[in-house]
């Protein structure tokens, strides 16, 4: 084979069979194909597509090009968990700890943040002595034991998918969706559980921007997990404002430490309900929607899921104090509230411009090797929808200057759009695709 001719098949919109792209996939990650060559393939993906089968096939090729986890010495169902990203989004700290304490086992792996704010890695740092570098024995047998683990992923699994990642980042190549389905599966794949559920984010906070982009992304991603053998049903959610109110680090986890105690009733809580009656459901655990439903809130309101979370976090190495105290987590030594300059209703939350507030307050990264200041960010006072007198608050800044949180204010306060007349909120669970 020679790549030069599939470049040229795709570029005339023909179809890829599984023997080329497996060839092709095994050379680029081998460095026998140049990025250049695969840069052009890319570019003809983009512009031609792919079906179902090639981007079957493109994930399953990237699945094999790396190591995979042997999930099997786990007693019971193991589900894992994956969300396309958005501003906020604190959901496998509630989630996690809430599924496990109703029988269901989570083998979770995750990244550190590059962006607006941290990653769940970063985020579970604000625990003094927590540990993501966990061996995969250790890693296994703590999910068996405590009921899930989160640890940090390794170069083994997929490297084809990083490699290829890195390219498309710089050849404006990363919104195509089959490159985009095989991106998420080979790695959720690879993970080894037997139950994915993926929460597909729509909005302006997000990577697709409308719900139909999004519901597109979820079929396609539903199919060729079905296809894989694996039992996948996606969420389609919206971030058209952040997650929750909370957008920083060691604020997010307060967030989160909120809702497993039931303080917390907003549409974090609704995202990790939703998800977690998907999980139970289909790994068995209950036998419709409803039940499932029922046993996640009873794990909320018994204190299982909270107790469960600081097993979990006493396991990899952290200091449980802060879970049943919060204020012990990081925090900023100025803190300014930002008043409405009119009065009226919340329309709108530009959810990546509010990213971007914490992200230059210090709370996120603009390249992989920036020091985080977990204590940083902002907690929301008003969401859309939601009524405003003049000069009432719209937010919290927590900086570590004055200087830094004056110019924030400034910021957060052209993040929200407010309008005369009422606002209807609009719904937050868009749809359920499975």
């Amino acid at each position: 084979m020679r790549m030069t001719d599939l470049i040229q098949k795709k570029r005339d919109g023909e179809a890829l069979s599984r023997e080329e792209i497996r060839w092709m996939i095994a050379g680029y990650t081998a460095g026998d194909i140049p990025d250049y060559q695969m840069s052009a393939m890319a570019m003809a993906i983009y512009f031609k597509g792919m079906d179902m089968e090639e981007t079957y096939e493109l994930t399953m090729a990237m699945l094999d090009s790396g190591d995979k986890i042997d999930l099997s010495a786990i007693s019971g169902v193991k589900a894992d968990k994956h969300s396309t990203g958005g501003v906020g989004d604190k959901t496998s700290l509630v989630l996690c700890p809430m599924v496990a304490a109703c029988g269901v086992k989570m083998a979770k792996l995750s990244g550190r943040g590059l962006g607006h704010t941290g990653g769940t890695i970063d985020k579970l740092e604000s625990f003094p002595g927590f540990s993501t570098s966990l061996t995969e024995e250790a890693f296994l047998q703590q999910v068996d034991q405590v009921g899930f683990a989160i640890a940090g992923q390794t170069a083994e699994l997929c490297p084809a998918d990083k490699k290829l990642y890195a390219l498309r980042d710089v050849t404006a190549t990363v919104a195509s969706m089959p490159l985009i389905v095989s991106s998420i599966l080979c790695k959720k794949l690879a993970a080894g559980a037997d139950v994915i559920v993926l929460d597909v984010k729509c909005g302006s906070g997000a990577f697709m921007q409308t719900e139909e982009d999004a519901f597109s992304l979820a079929r396609a991603l539903t199919e060729v997990g079905r296809r894989a053998g694996k039992k996948v049903v996606a969420v389609v959610t919206d971030m058209d404002e952040p997650l929750g109110n909370a957008v920083g680090n060691a604020l997010e986890v307060k967030e989160a430490l909120a809702a497993l105690r039931g303080e917390y009733k907003g549409d974090l809580m609704e995202l990790c309900l939703t998800l977690g009656t998907q999980i139970l459901r289909e790994g068995g655990a209950a036998r419709d929607d409803g039940q499932a439903r029922a046993m996640l809130e009873e794990a909320v309101a018994s204190g299982a899921a909270l107790e469960k979370f600081a097993q979990f976090v006493r396991a990899q190495g952290g200091d449980t104090a802060a879970v049943y105290d919060p204020a012990l987590l990081p925090q900023a030594s100025v803190r300014i509230d930002v008043p409405a300059g009119a009065g009226g209703y919340v329309a709108r939350i530009h959810a990546e411009d509010v990213g971007l507030v914490s992200m230059r307050l210090g709370g996120g990264r603009a390249a992989k090797d920036d020091e985080i200041d977990l204590a940083v960010g902002v907690v929301l006072r008003k969401k859309v929808g939601d009524a405003v007198a003049p000069g009432e608050s719209l937010g919290v800044i927590h900086a570590r200057t004055r200087e830094t949180a004056d110019a924030a204010a400034e910021m957060l306060r052209a993040c929200f759009e407010i309008v005369p007349d009422p606002v209807e909120r609009p719904p937050f669970i868009k749809g359920v695709v499975k």
